[in-house]
């Protein structure tokens, strides 16, 4: 009963939140952060008590299932934290754009409730239900602003999310024919006997398929573009937890199906490696406020994959300390970056409410004499970048550790993680210098223009009562979790390991890590950021894009590529062939059908959201002309326009997905 609350609720309290908002604003946002906070006081239920497992048979054709191990109940309780902070916030925050709310805390309440399912799942067909779920309602957060730049990164939100759902659909079928069954409890026994081959085949397509929410490494290029231009409390949320959704998943496949398979052990590791280096390095060349903390968020989840890579090595080795240290090491620093991420993301909400801006130059010296503010986010700071006594050190060294341990036991790979170790160091010394560029920012220098910085020193209160609960109060687990016998209880909690990690945190073997990559840090800051990121006193931002994959490698490939393959098509079929008349009238005719099915269910759900669900007008409305029958007209077109393009790109995504599934299972049939 307690589980299905836990789940349930928020479905069930979202459409109200939605009608309410229709009539009340200010009664909508208590009623959402009244949801916001019983849910957190069911999570606390659940964490301290626990509950037995809940079968639903009969719901979606083969049920849903849920239970309530450590790791579950620990990450049901940092989900319903980390909506219970944004909601408070967010009332401030939306204070004066109130447009489009009604539908924004919608489907933030049923993302609430997916999120839940996904943490409390018993098998993966459950995760993979309400992950669904959870990528198209968290979709309308992303295009909540109705701007072109943000309507382009829900597309890219929007493709990556269905492709990524159709590869992780073709390994869970894959994975339920070699081992039988999905439940997590009984996927170890059931793989002994598997086809190796064929269990590595479905690993990577969960891996791809979970690794596509996660931000990992090749794609992850939603990331840097989604969070900047989400609402600041929805960029929490996407940082924080749905990142943390798609890490859950290859984490509990890991764990099972996969425990002694060092080659995706091998493979998730070297993603995990290239995933944490890439995101520093975007990160640090950012002047971007929320794209570095997106891009930080981005090589954070590397160093997660980095130990769920390192425990399967590991494990698939015998070396079960070091796996278990590993593992620790990766449960712990989720934990830790989605309670970082909430107050850091909440931090630069309160820099965009007042300024309105993100740019660093423009912002510059904001956060001068704002003590409290100024705590929050230092605290952040220091917890993220691994310095000791704060939360982030603990879980970063007994990564570390893991690292070095495979080092002394896998004689096989001792080079490449020896090469790895220092990439791991490195990466942690440019999570040390970017956060360093962001405070001194904020906190330390003045803006180049007088007139902004008096004008930014006038206004003494930044945030109201609420927000300063909500912000400092989320900056408190920085400390609380810095405290070793606090994290190593917490450890014990999650991997259900009744033995205590044998680990000192302030052992000189444990605090050398830590020092290599916080003095990394402090010269990467002196040597590029100060002489080559700054040019005549202002923060330049010339070498991002060339860490953007989408910009400088996705879309000029594909722009090239289209071109050649059209022209391959005519050397092969005739040009003559394509141009002839019979094959015009055919594409013709079929672009007309292809048009008529796509813009007949589209013109359906269109007069519903003019009809029954009915819709405030778009930001882009109107302006001009004094005909009230054109003017309709043209707000139905523009509120029609991001509809149409979201289905036939939604549909043609699907279609892509459905050949590779093909093209995979074909593989397979013609291999045995």
């Amino acid at each position: 009963m307690l589980i299905s609350a836990v789940v349930f609720i928020p479905f069930l309290l979202a459409p109200a939140a939605y009608v309410l908002g229709l009539r009340d604003d200010k009664a909508r946002d208590l009623f959402v952060i009244g949801v916001s906070f019983l849910e957190l006081v069911l999570a606390l239920v659940l964490f301290f008590r626990g509950a037995p497992p809940l079968d639903l048979n009969g719901i979606f054709y083969t049920g849903v299932h849920f239970e309530t191990g450590g790791f579950r109940r620990t990450y049901a309780l940092i989900t319903a934290l980390m909506w219970a902070g944004t909601s408070l916030f967010a009332r401030e925050y939306f204070l004066e754009e109130r447009e489009g709310l009604a539908r924004y805390w919608l489907f933030v309440l049923m993302t609430l409730g997916a999120t839940e399912g996904v943490m409390l799942s018993a098998d993966l067909m459950t995760t993979f239900i309400f992950f669904e779920i959870l990528s198209f309602t968290s979709f309308t957060w992303v295009i909540h602003e109705e701007t072109p730049s943000a309507i382009r990164a829900g597309y890219t939100y929007l493709f990556i999310a269905v492709i990524g759902g159709l590869v992780l659909f073709m390994g869970l079928v894959m994975l339920q024919f070699t081992a039988g069954t999905l439940f997590y409890d009984e996927l170890a026994a059931a793989v002994a006997g598997a086809d190796r081959t064929l269990l590595l085949a479905a690993g990577t397509c969960i891996l791809f398929g979970f690794g596509a929410k996660a931000g990992m490494f090749p794609l992850h290029v939603w990331l840097p573009k989604a969070h900047p231009i989400a609402p600041s409390p929805a960029s929490a949320l996407l940082s924080g937890i749905l990142t943390k959704v798609g890490v859950y998943g290859i984490l509990m496949t890991a764990l099972t199906a996969l425990a002694g398979e060092s080659a995706f052990g091998l493979l998730v590791l070297l993603l995990g490696v290239i995933t944490m280096a890439l995101g520093a390095l975007m990160a640090l060349f950012s002047i971007n406020l929320k794209r570095t903390l997106a891009c930080s968020s981005m090589s954070q989840i590397g160093f997660i994959l980095t130990g769920v890579g390192m425990y399967v090595l590991l494990n698939a080795a015998g070396e079960t300390e070091g796996a278990q240290m590993a593992l620790s090491g990766a449960m712990l620093h989720m934990v830790n970056h989605s309670l970082i991420k909430l107050t850091l993301f909440m931090c630069a909400g309160v820099v965009v409410m007042n300024i309105h801006s993100l740019d660093l130059n423009r912002i510059r010296g904001y956060g001068r004499g704002r003590k409290a503010f100024m705590a929050a986010f230092g605290l952040g700071a220091l917890g993220i970048s691994g310095v000791p006594l704060f939360n982030g050190y603990i879980s970063k060294t007994m990564l570390h550790e893991g690292i070095v341990e495979g080092i002394h036991a896998l004689p096989g790979l001792s080079v490449l993680l020896g090469r790895i170790e220092w990439v791991f160091l490195i990466s942690g010394g440019f999570t040390f210098a970017y956060m360093l560029k962001l405070f001194i920012c904020l906190f330390v220098e003045e803006n180049g223009s007088r007139k902004r910085q008096r004008a930014m020193d006038r206004k003494k209160t930044c945030m109201d009562r609420a927000s300063l609960t909500a912000v400092c109060g989320s900056s408190v687990f920085m400390v609380l979790l810095g405290q070793p016998a606090v994290m190593v209880s917490l450890s014990a909690f999650m991997t259900g390991d009744a033995e205590r990690l044998p680990f000192h945190a302030f052992a000189w073997e444990s605090l050398r890590g830590g020092l290599i990559s916080l003095t990394i840090g402090g010269l990467v800051y002196l040597v590029i950021v100060r002489r080559f990121l700054m040019k005549d006193g202002r923060y330049v931002d010339r070498w991002f894009r060339r860490f953007d994959l989408e910009d400088s490698v996705y879309r000029p490939l594909l722009t090239g590529l289209l071109p050649d393959v059209m022209g391959a098509a005519a050397a092969l079929f005739g040009e003559n062939m394509l141009l002839a008349p019979d094959a015009r009238v055919f594409f013709l005719l079929w672009s007309i059908l292809a048009r008529a099915l796509c813009s007949s269910v589209d013109a359906l759900v269109v007069l519903l959201r003019k009809t029954l669900v009915r819709e405030v007008p778009v930001r882009r409305s109107y302006r001009g002309g004094t005909d009230r029958l054109q003017a309709l007209a043209h707000r139905t077109e523009r509120a029609a326009e991001p509809l149409l393009m979201n289905f036939s790109f939604a549909l043609l995504m699907t279609c892509i997905g459905i050949l590779l599934i093909l093209g995979v299972l074909l593989f397979f049939i013609l291999r045995g």
